[in-house]
């Protein structure tokens, strides 16, 4: 016989709050498309005066994200470089990103 593990009332709890915590967020932030670089490069250059948000995380190694809006939609991308911008894209650097989820 296999026994299954039953969620106490109170890991329950925590966890049907976690999702709506999650939930919130995601309903906060619209919709959030998580894209490779090059993707991102893609969507990118399709506008003309695009803007992003970059941070830069890690000591030794640094990693790079970044948002744009694009026609409603939020396009999120990582990098282990730095990507090359066009000059006429506006650089907002925040001290971090969160993407919910």
């Amino acid at each position: 016989m296999t026994y299954i593990p039953v969620a106490t009332g109170a890991a329950s709890a925590a966890a049907t709050a976690a999702a709506a915590k999650i939930a919130q967020a995601i309903k906060a932030s619209g919709a959030i498309v998580r894209v490779e670089k090059n993707d991102f490069m893609s969507v990118l250059s399709k506008t003309e005066k695009p803007l992003v948000v970059l941070t830069e995380s890690g000591y030794r190694k640094k990693k790079y994200k970044y948002l744009m809006g694009y026609k409603g939609l939020v396009f999120y991308t990582k990098s282990n470089s730095p990507l090359q911008l066009t000059s006429s894209t506006e650089l907002v650097t925040a001290k971090k990103i969160w993407i919910p989820g």
